[in-house]
This record gives C-alpha cells, structure tokens and sequence, in this order.
C-alpha cells in the first residue's frame, strides 16, 4: 500500500468525517471504532483526539482503553513477569470486553458501558459506575493487539511501527513484550486487516493509506 504524508490534525478530521458518514454495520444505534497499536505508538492519544473533534461536532463519545481491562496479576504472570506469550494471550480479559463494553452496545443494548474493570496498580476491581453512551453515540477503544478477536468494531484504525521504530520508542523495562508484537504481525497481519493504516515511526510525520 502506497502510503502518503500528513498530519495527526488533518488525519483525525478526516477520521471524524467518516465516522459521522458511517452506519453500524449491526444495525444498532452505537458506532464502534478501534485505535490499534503498541503502547510506544500512544493510540490513546489519538483516540482521544478523534474522541474531541466528534464531541465538536455533536457526538457523544465515550473513550475505553484496554489497559482498564487486565486481568489479574496471578493470571497476567502465571508464567513469569516478563512472558511474551502470556502478554499476547493471556494479559487483557476480552471476555470482559464483550460483556461489558461491546455487549450494551449491541441492538437493542442498554448504552451502560463499564469504563474500565481492573485497576493493575493494586490488582483490584476498580468498581467505576458505567457509562451511559446515548444511541448515536460513538465508542473509541484503544490498545495493544485488538484486532483478530472478532470484536464488533465499525472503523478500526492500525498505527504501525516498523520493528526497529518499536524497539526503540519501547521502554527498555518492556521490551520484552516485542515477541508479542512480532507474532502479532505474523498472525494478524493489522496493517491490512485495519481499514486505516497509519505508519507512525516518527511521531512528528505519521503517514497514512487514506481512506477506502
């Protein structure tokens, strides 16, 4: 794919006007987008840039990052702290996701989304009251491996780095997560399972493959 320069300003602006020309493809009344990438490509940045620029134009927006969505300690480090395959597998409870994020949203759902599950600084439930997204109303969720799960998404947006601009915009204490990321390409292939491409290795300059 041919890919083209531009700014994070100009792509979450075009981003919002599809969005607003998008329907859910499940019929229902809620519009699902995902910011896709590693922690070292900030997606949750840019869901919160698109989250803004549809709020100006009148939509109400409810923002989730997956990091609210880990699953307890024990289980994240059955196998060790630092276990690559643990991470792509085992650390981010999509069981919980389905429930209870994308489950009210779908036809005829209540709107409640639970904002978040587990807090990872004490290992305990955080107890947050959900959310109430009205119906026209659009859900961003961002982090780390979310494609190949099935989840109901609308738009799904994928902010790749190369591997040698993700070794070296990962923090050195979670490096050990890279495998994760490589057999992620491998077996998901995001950048052409995403419907956007946005190629992020220098955070100054993103390009990106337009939209379809």
């Amino acid at each position: 794919m041919r890919l083209e320069a531009i700014t994070w300003e100009r792509l979450t602006e075009a981003l919002a006007e599809r969005v607003l020309k998008t329907e859910p493809a499940d019929g229902g009344s809620w519009l699902r987008v995902a910011f896709d990438g590693a922690p070292a490509a900030r997606p949750g940045e840019q869901a919160e840039a698109l989250a803004e620029a549809l709020r100006v134009r009148g939509r109400s927006v409810l923002v989730v990052g997956t990091g609210g969505f880990l699953r307890p300690a024990s289980l994240r480090y059955e196998y060790g702290r630092e276990d690559p395959e643990a991470y792509y597998s085992g650390w981010f409870d999509t069981g919980a996701l389905w429930r209870e994020v994308f489950g009210p949203l779908d036809p005829g759902g209540t709107g409640r989304v639970l904002p978040d599950l587990w807090d990872p600084a004490t290992d305990r439930a955080t107890r947050s009251t959900p959310s109430e997204l009205p119906p026209g109303g659009v859900l961003v969720v961002h982090g780390p491996l979310l494609l190949g799960h099935w989840f109901p998404f609308d738009l799904t947006v994928h902010l790749r780095l190369s591997p040698g601009a993700l070794r070296r915009r990962t923090d050195e204490d979670e490096r050990w997560t890279l495998p994760a990321f490589e057999r992620y390409e491998e077996e998901v292939i995001p950048a052409e399972a995403a419907d956007v491409l946005v190629r992020a290795d220098d955070p100054r300059h993103p390009a990106w493959g337009g939209l379809s």
